[in-house]
C-alpha cells in the first residue's frame, strides 16, 4: 500500500543490548547528525548508556508513543522486539545492521547516512507487513498472546519423539501432522525458520500465510500457501509429550494437552521503511548469496587452462 512520504522531526533510536565500542561510536556520530539537522533524537535505556549525555531517554516498550520513525541499530532479533510496539502506533522502523544476516536490518553500516539522506528528502517507501494474531484455547479459557511479525512455532518439548497436531482452516479439516513442530508464517518470516523448514521464499507484501511442518513423519506433508484471511487451528493431541508455543522465537509458552492455537491476520500492520532503493530480489541475492558459485574464477598462478579435445 502507498503512503505519503512526510518529514521525520522525532526520531528514536534503539540499540542492541552488547554495547560494543563501534556501537558508542556509532550512536554518538549518529546523534550529532540528526541534531544538527533540526531533529529530535530519543533513545531506548540501551542507547542512552552506550551514548551517555543525552536528555531524552525512555523506555523501549513506550518509544513509538514519542517519536514518527525509529531506527533500530542492530540486528533481526532487536528489531522484531521493536517492531511489535510500534506497529500499534503505526509508527515505521529502519533497520541498520549490526548483526549477521539480517533480512529486516537491510540498511548496512556504510550506507546509514545516504539512507538517512533519502529519508530526510522524502525518497522512500513504507511497506506494509503482515503481522499475526495468536491465541490459545484451553478449555472455555482463551488466552491472547504477543503479536507476530515473523512466525509461531508449535515444538515438541525436551524428549526426541514426534507430536500429533490436529489441524484445520477455516473449520476445514487439512490434517493431523506428526512431526517434530509447525510452523505458521508471515510473508516476512518466510526466509526465517519457515525457510529452514523447507518453506517457500514468498514475496513479503503478498495477503499469504505459510503452513510448514518441521521434519514431518510423512514425507508427503509439505507446507501450504494460504490465503491471510483464513484462520488457523492447531490442537495437540499428544497427552504423553511436553510441547510449547514460541512467537518471533522470542516469547515461549508451554502447552497442555488438547490445547487449540488460532492464528489469524492481526489487524495492525508493520511498516517497514526502505530508504536504499534496493528491491526484494537484491535483498534475497546478498543475504542468501545466490549465484555466487556462477561467478567467473580466476585460475590459480601457474596452472594451465584444461585443453578441451574434440572427439570425431
Amino acid at each position: 500500500m502507498e503512503h505519503e512520504t512526510q518529514r521525520f522531526n522525532r526520531v528514536g533510536i534503539v540499540a542492541k543490548a552488547q554495547k560494543t565500542d563501534v556501537l558508542r561510536r556509532v550512536l554518538a556520530e549518529l546523534c550529532a547528525w540528526l541534531e544538527a539537522r533540526g531533529i529530535t533524537v530519543y533513545l531506548n535505556h540501551v542507547a542512552g548508556e552506550a551514548a551517555p549525555g543525552s536528555p531524552r531517554v525512555v523506555n523501549r516498550s513506550v518509544l513509538p508513543a514519542y517519536v514518527e520513525l525509529i531506527v533500530v541499530l542492530g540486528g533481526d532479533g532487536t528489531f522484531l522486539s521493536v517492531a511489535r510496539h510500534a506497529s500499534a502506533a503505526g509508527v515505521p522502523v529502519l533497520g541498520v545492521n549490526l548483526g549477521s544476516l539480517g533480512f529486516l536490518t537491510e540498511v548496512r553500516l556504510d550506507e546509514l547516512y545516504g539512507a538517512l539522506e533519502h529519508v530526510l528528502d522524502g525518497k522512500y517507501a513504507l511497506e506494509e507487513r503482515t503481522m499475526l494474531e495468536c491465541s490459545i484455547l484451553r478449555g472455555s479459557e482463551v488466552l491472547p498472546q504477543v503479536p507476530v511479525i515473523n512466525d509461531v512455532v508449535i515444538n515438541k518439548g525436551t524428549l526426541a519423539r514426534i507430536i500429533e497436531l490436529e489441524t484445520y482452516v477455516d473449520s476445514q479439516y487439512v490434517t493431523t501432522y506428526r512431526a517434530d513442530g509447525l510452523i505458521v508464517a508471515t510473508p516476512t518470516g518466510s526466509t526465517a525458520y519457515a525457510l529452514s523448514a523447507g518453506g517457500p521464499v514468498v514475496y513479503p507484501t503478498m495477503p499469504a500465510m505459510i503452513l510448514a511442518p518441521i521434519c514431518p513423519h510423512t514425507l508427503t506433508n509439505r507446507p501450504i500457501v494460504l490465503p491471510d484471511s483464513g484462520i488457523i487451528e492447531v490442537t495437540l493431541r499428544t497427552h504423553e509429550e511436553d510441547a510449547l508455543i514460541t512467537l518471533d522465537g522470542q516469547h515461549a509458552v508451554p502447552l497442555q494437552p488438547d490445547d487449540t492455537v488460532r492464528v489469524v491476520k492481526a489487524a495492525c500492520h508493520m511498516l517497514l521503511l526502505n530508504a536504499t532503493g534496493k528491491s526484494y530480489y537484491q535483498v534475497l541475492r546478498e543475504k542468501l548469496r545466490w549465484g555466487e558459485n556462477f561467478k567467473t574464477q580466476p585460475l590459480r598462478r601457474g596452472v594451465a587452462a584444461p585443453h578441451r579435445t574434440t572427439r570425431l
